[in-house]
């Protein structure tokens, strides 16, 4: 991502994303594709030596397989790249894996957050100092922290105050990407339907409730107008590289009480360079927190009674699914129905810090917007962004060589490269970043038309969405759960 400086003084900077790499192992072809195009030249080359044009003829099945694998584009990706997505989904269904059922019965084993899938791996672990509740996965090596982050409309800011608060954040990111130790950092936003507490508290702390007609009018309308409201939830997680971090952790004492102590060091580093962006944190989340989201997330329908009763549903124990059924490009879990898109593009031609607002501020629609950062290294980025040029100039004089145009797309993607290493020679970090989106709703119609209305939302925001295929389980845990997961 690159910055263009303002225009004037009060307008903020334009911003303009890095494409998203396009480049094969060889000529632009992908390695799926390029050995399609190897068998089917293969086959073509055996049966003109064998047999000649009548042998060739018998064999077309089989060479003109591998062209049709390799060139016909299906929902966005040639088919042969659909193989392994295909295959992995009908081996998970021979398995069984597509259908969840709690055992109610059954215990399970303590400290578990009994979820589906790849999350079942996923263990609770209470900080003893903080009382913070921290995300083990023992598979990813991870141990991951979630913090509430309150903040003001961003929108509602003149220029100059949007452009003072993008440098903040800018310089949040920069902080992740020095520590080394940072995993994934998860910036996830909900909108969620509004049981109308927040407004109850309001009145009872600040409102002037004499039984006059004016205190009934308004307890009235706060009554009627709060449960059909919504509001929005905003989280940021962090999770710790326990291999990484291992000589610190180590010190630390070792085991899962030293990896909190190194997490608690990336948690108050995380807490001071938000205050200083000018977004409040308003406490990394406890057990009894994390259930409710959990909760919420697969069983939409009982969010907003959690809300109002505090005391409900705050036991990870029970916080997962009672029930989750996958099918290509749905999932269903308890009352919801759930779909996942991904940002395969992000603007490609400068945009404004606020144009993501179409996505944001879209109303009727519950949905949990997700970006995931993964930072790399200085001096990984710095081989990497090496290898990826040093290919680029090799595929451009392989292509000179026989006699193809140079791809506009090809030239953007190499400029993109001398940027990110010209950014990273001014003392930037580097990201990777992934925009999921999770849409809820309570029946499959409505499903379908919240997600038209997503991705008409996206492509006002400049953004290209796809529906995820053969993999919506998996990237509904990391689009609508602020637990470090990725696909």
């Amino acid at each position: 991502m690159t910055v263009q400086p303002p225009e004037s003084g009060d307008a903020p900077a334009a911003v303009a994303f890095s494409r998203l790499s396009r480049r094969g192992v060889l000529l632009g072809l992908s390695l799926p594709r390029l050995l399609a195009v190897a068998v089917s030249v293969a086959t073509m080359v055996t049966a003109l030596y064998l047999g000649g044009g009548t042998l060739l003829a018998l064999a077309a099945p089989g060479w003109v397989g591998g062209v049709v694998l390799a060139w016909v584009p299906v929902s966005g990706r040639p088919l042969v790249e659909w193989i392994p997505i295909a295959a992995r989904w009908c081996w998970r269904a021979s398995a069984g894996q597509l259908v969840y059922r709690r055992r109610i019965v059954a215990l399970r084993p303590a400290g578990t957050l009994a979820l589906p899938g790849d999350a079942a791996s996923l263990r609770e672990y209470v900080d003893p100092t903080t009382g913070t509740a921290m995300i083990h996965d023992p598979h990813a090596r991870t141990l991951t922290a979630v913090c509430q982050i309150e903040h003001s409309s961003f929108m509602l800011l003149d220029s100059a105050e949007q452009q003072r608060r993008v440098n903040a954040w800018g310089r949040v990111l920069a902080t992740c990407c020095r520590s080394g130790r940072l995993a994934v950092l998860q910036v996830s936003e909900r909108a969620l339907p509004d049981s109308g507490s927040g407004l109850a508290d309001w009145w009872r702390q600040r409102g002037t409730d004499d039984d006059s007609w004016a205190a009934a009018t308004y307890r009235d309308l706060i009554a009627r107008a709060g449960p059909a409201g919504e509001r929005h939830a905003t989280t940021i997680s962090i999770a710790l590289d326990l291999t990484a971090a291992a000589r610190q952790v180590r010190a630390a004492g070792g085991g899962l009480r030293g990896a909190a102590a190194v997490l608690r060091q990336e948690m108050t580093t995380l807490t001071a360079a938000l205050r200083t962006a000018d977004l409040t944190p308003t406490g990394w989340l406890d057990p009894g927190q994390i259930a409710v989201v959990l909760r919420s997330a697969y069983d939409p329908a009982v969010a907003a009674a959690l809300d109002r009763h505090g005391e409900l549903g705050r036991d990870l124990a029970t916080a997962g699914p009672v029930a989750v059924t996958e099918t290509w490009d749905r999932l269903r879990s308890d009352t919801g129905h759930h779909a996942v898109l991904w940002i395969s593009e992000w603007p490609r031609s400068a945009v404004y810090p606020g144009f993501l607002a179409p996505l944001l501020l879209t109303s009727g629609t519950r949905r949990t917007l997700s970006v995931l950062y993964t930072p790399v290294r200085i001096d990984q980025a710095a081989r990497d962004l090496r290898r990826r040029r040093t290919e680029h100039l090799s595929d451009a004089a392989q292509r000179a060589r026989l006699g193809q145009i140079d791809d506009p797309v090809h030239t953007a993607e190499y400029q993109d490269i001398l940027q990110q290493e010209a950014d990273l020679t001014a003392g930037h970090g580097i990201l990777r970043y992934t925009g999921l989106i999770a849409v809820t709703n309570t029946t499959a119609d409505q499903l379908d038309t919240a997600i038209a209305d997503i991705e008409q939302a996206a492509v006002q925001a400049n953004c290209e969405t796809r529906l995820l295929s053969g993999q919506q389980a998996q990237a509904f845990a990391a689009a609508a759960l602020p637990l470090c997961r990725q696909l």
